[in-house]
């Protein structure tokens, strides 16, 4: 590699993002310069180097390349150190904020490097206004107070030069200061001339965002709060450097009451305590994440990922907690012994012990309220009993008569209280048989029916109760207790054989022997058997039969209307699921029934074509839904808003939904999370939806949930070039071409690298599009698509071109023509092989063009626009005939691209882009036709200034 390759690799990792890729490629850059023995590269290349690893999340390594270049220029002065040396005379300023950070560097060579630093700051012309703030942030670092405050005056009466800290850093400092000593409402009043200004350095303006956090919640300025830790923390997720800072957002999750968000903090960054950039970092990290894990409940657990011997594992947060206060004490206890003080020690056990203060602050975007736990298995209390009259003197079966009535008509409740006195009347009275059978029977009301233990307990039930009718002998009564028993049976896998056989048996003998009622009601049992087996068909069938009676009873009558729609939807029968809907609904609105109302007004909404009438249909069900039944009625209220074009109003609902998930411990909070995020997205919300994205890959990717896990990195890499956030948005399609390896994911790999590239070449990077162009293009032709193919083939030659790098786009037209040549032009050939074709056609031409092959490209241009004018690509069509144009104007034809220009021109609008660039060459080319007033007039008349 020659010298200029090296110093064109120099300027390329520049200009890359800080982190591990820039440091990586870095290191590289060092052995190669100082084996080619170029003093200046390796100088220039440990300058850049100090930079790299100090925002890069290494340090200690900027210790090795400051010294290095300090040295250099010391022992061997050369002409290009001059125009180094303020950068040299700056990195003073990074080593000894640094050196604080390592317990294992003495203080008195912090003291030397500050001596130095103010030596070379004097010999220079410059103020010492940089030497004392560092002085200041040593003496603070002791807890020597008087000293700080000495140092700080200084500070702050000494004129700021050229070698200050920006404006938006001195005052982040002075804001930390004031806060540490009380001065909340100073601190505020001193940022705020800050942020309303122009904030462009690498740490602004998280810093002072962050230092503000405290001073915004001790004031009461909540809403400031709120928005500078969603702010600040968007912009330091990414960034190892940031660790100490992020430890600050955790803390402030914790003190504020939002200890979910604090937890999916700590869960996010905790495997970067494994390779923080220093121990201080770690010890802010340990000691805020301790705080933070001691505040959820103790049978949570967090996934710590691998790291050297150690396998991943879910950790339960008390025991993760009492190792991270460990390590944090531990840490605190060796920058005592370097200071010989306590004071690091008292401040970690303060950040220890934080706990929420004050009124709850809500923080996350995607939860409404502080999430309350949920409660654990058994030890839920039931609701208060619906008031129900007893009568006093009611015999046995009259009470088993109104029990049933209860359970027929949904009237939970009242079924346990009327049973309840039942048992305390007539538990151990001398009953007939049919009597202790019908109490039996009601013993499966009594059990929720719902999973686990109380289906196995409504089998039993159910099975003792069939027994006891069968001894009464009551024929009738036996076979409806079996068609109850065979459709539970059906919900096992084991029981779903003789559970079918018994359903079908009870609604024979019921249809031969039973009342209309029971011939109904034995139909929808049958119909919810062939449910759980998934036998829709069938089922259908069996609620046809039972809707030809269920009229003699308006509460089975609903049911069975809402069974049908529930099976129509399965069977994607679209428009008789619509009726059924509806009819649904008409039926059980008339029954005052909450739950049955809220699943039919569901039904309805799920089946409507308008999303306006599904949004009404939710209004209705939100109406009248149980607490425990608004869950699903939030979930697709919101989809219908998303449907409706509403993302605004769906974001209330869809974190409504969010909030209830966690509220009642149930799963699946990481899948409406996803929806959240994209409703933020489409509200235009996408620092909110940027949040919420990464709240739902974090649950995705610990549920092992790694396809919906992708779909969302996918989604968040698109709101992360809306915020213009490239390099994130790059990172995360890196990752998913990664993940998705497997031979059938090959066009999705080919999707997300050519998003990959598109970002770069957007961004100007276009030799590192290139490359991603060309990853695509090898994934799609591997997976069979030819079209995508030629399509990002087009992109990496246009890359390669605009790169600078024309051998190698030459070098790409042979690719190019070979995946052109695979779609071979057809008469009946769809348009976008059409577009694609004649695109490429195009870009060849552009690329020939550079090398000066006129007439090669005026050939490859040739018909393109019929061509494309032929599949109404208008806009592509007049942008070839511009350049074609161009092409005969550079050939010496001014003639011909006269009157090319001319026709283009006049079916171009005014102003627009095309168009000026057409008038601009036909003014050209009238001036080769020495037709000056002509090309004046022209120029003139579009607005274009004289060459």
């Amino acid at each position: 590699m020659s010298d200029d390759d090296l110093w064109r690799m120099l300027s390329e990792i520049d200009n890359m993002p800080y982190g591990p890729g820039q440091v990586a490629a870095l290191e590289q850059l060092l052995r190669r310069a100082d084996a080619s023995d170029d003093r200046h590269l390796a100088f220039a290349a440990r300058i850049i180097g100090t930079t790299a690893y100090v925002y890069g999340g290494e340090p200690a390594k900027s210790f090795v390349t400051f010294s290095w270049c300090l040295g250099e220029y010391d022992r061997d002065p050369q002409p290009y150190h001059q125009r180094y040396t303020h950068q040299l005379l700056w990195f003073f300023k990074y080593m000894v904020t640094a050196m604080l950070k390592f317990p294992e560097l003495p203080l008195d060579r912090t003291y030397a490097v500050l001596d130095d630093m103010e030596r070379r700051y004097r010999e220079s012309g410059h103020t010492l206004q940089a030497v004392h703030k560092h002085r200041y942030l040593v003496a603070a670092h002791l807890g020597a107070a008087e000293e700080a405050a000495e140092w700080y005056r200084r500070w702050m009466t000494t004129p700021r030069d050229a070698l200050s800290d920006c404006a938006g850093c001195d005052p982040t400092t002075q804001v930390e200061h004031l806060a540490r000593s009380g001065r909340h409402e100073e601190a505020v009043a001193l940022a705020e001339p800050v942020l309303v200004g122009r904030l462009s350095c690498t740490e602004q303006p998280q810093a002072i965002l962050t230092a503000l956090l405290t001073p915004y919640r001790e004031t009461g300025r909540a809403d400031a709060a709120r928005n500078a830790h969603r702010e600040a923390y968007r912009r330091l997720r990414g960034r190892l450097s940031d660790l100490w800072e992020i430890a600050d957002h955790v803390e402030f999750c914790t003190v504020t009451g939002n200890e979910a968000r604090a937890l999916e903090l700590v869960e996010r960054h905790l495997d970067w305590l494994d390779r923080a950039p220093t121990p201080a970092a770690a010890m802010h990290f340990a000691a805020t994440a301790s705080a933070a894990l001691r505040q959820v409940p103790g049978e949570l657990t967090v996934h710590r990922r691998a790291s050297g011997d150690r396998p991943a594992a879910d950790v339960p947060v008390g025991a993760l907690a009492e190792e991270l206060a460990g390590t944090a004490t531990a840490l605190a206890a060796r920058f005592d012994v370097r200071n010989g003080t306590a004071y690091q020690s008292g401040l970690i056990a303060r950040r220890l012990a934080a706990e929420p203060v004050g009124e709850h602050l809500p923080l996350s975007a995607s939860l409404r309220r502080r999430p309350v736990p949920a409660p654990r298995s058994g030890g839920s209390t039931p609701a208060a009993p619906l008031p129900v009259t007893v009568p006093a003197q009611a015999t046995a079966d009259e009470l088993l008569a109104l029990a049933d009535d209860c359970w027929r008509t949904h009237r939970r409740d009242g079924l346990v209280a009327v049973l309840r006195a039942y048992d305390e009347r007539y538990a151990d009275a001398d009953l007939p048989a049919a009597t202790r059978a019908w109490r039996l029977e009601l013993r499966a009301g009594e059990l929720n029916e719902g999973d686990g233990d109380e289906v196995g307990a409504a089998i039993e039930a159910n099975r003792a109760a069939l027994a006891a009718w069968r001894e009464v002998p009551d024929p009738v009564r036996a076979q409806v207790v079996a068609g109850r028993l065979g459709s539970l049976l059906c919900t096992t896998e084991e029981g779903a054989e003789a559970g079918l056989a018994l359903a079908r048996e009870s609604a024979g003998h019921l249809a031969a022997h039973g009342s209309q009622r029971e011939r109904a009601a034995a139909q929808d049992r049958l119909a919810l058997a062939y449910v759980h087996r998934e036998r829709w068909a069938d089922a259908l069938d069996a609620l046809d039969r039972a809707a030809a009676e269920a009229d003699v009873d308006p509460w089975l009558a609903g049911r069975v209307a809402l069974h049908r729609t529930h099976v129509l939807e399965q069977l994607a029968r679209a428009e008789e699921f619509r009726e059924a809907a509806a009819h649904a609904r008409r039926c059980i609105r008339e029954l005052g029934d909450g739950e049955l109302l809220t699943a039919a007004c569901l039904a309805h909404a799920r089946s409507a074509d308008d999303p306006a009438e599904a949004v009404a249909a939710c209004d209705e069900a939100l109406a009248s839904a149980p607490a425990g039944a608004r869950l699903p009625v939030r979930v697709t209220r919101g989809r219908a808003l998303l449907a409706a074009d509403r993302a605004a109003e769906a974001v209330d609902d869809l974190a409504e939904a969010v909030t209830l998930c966690v509220e009642q411990g149930l799963p699946g909070d990481a899948l409406l999370r996803w929806e959240l995020a994209n409703a933020y997205r489409l509200a235009g919300r996408l620092g909110e939806a940027a949040e919420v994205a990464e709240e739902a890959v974090l649950g995705l990717d610990r549920a092992g949930a790694q396809a919906e896990a992708d779909r969302c990195r996918h989604l968040l890499a698109g709101v992360y070039q809306g915020l213009g956030e490239i390099d994130p948005a790059l990172a995360l399609l890196d990752q998913l071409a990664e993940n998705l390896d497997g031979p059938d994911n090959l066009p999705h790999r080919g999707q997300v690298l050519e998003e990959a590239g598109g970002i770069l070449y957007d961004a100007d990077r276009d030799a590192v599009a290139a490359q991603r162009f060309a990853a695509a293009a090898s994934a799609y032709r591997l997976a069979g698509h030819p079209v995508d193919e030629l399509r990002a083939r087009r992109r990496e030659l246009l890359a390669l071109h605009w790169s600078g790098d024309l051998p190698a786009a030459v070098a790409a037209i042979e690719v190019v023509d070979a995946a052109a040549g695979a779609l071979a032009s057809r008469p009946d050939e769809p348009p976008v092989v059409t577009y694609e074709r004649a695109m490429a056609a195009d870009a060849v031409a552009r690329v020939l063009t550079a090398e000066d092959r006129l007439t090669a490209a005026l050939e490859r241009v040739a018909g393109v626009p019929d061509r494309l004018r032929s599949i109404e690509a208008f806009g592509e069509a007049a942008q070839v005939e511009v350049f074609t144009g161009e092409l005969l104007l550079r050939d010496g034809r001014p003639a011909e691209a006269e009157r090319l220009l001319r026709h283009v021109l006049g079916g171009l609008p005014g102003g627009s882009r095309p168009a000026t660039q057409a008038a601009w060459l036909l003014a050209r080319a009238l001036d080769d036709l020495d037709r000056p007033a002509e090309a004046a007039k022209i120029r003139a008349e579009h607005g274009i200034e004289d060459d």
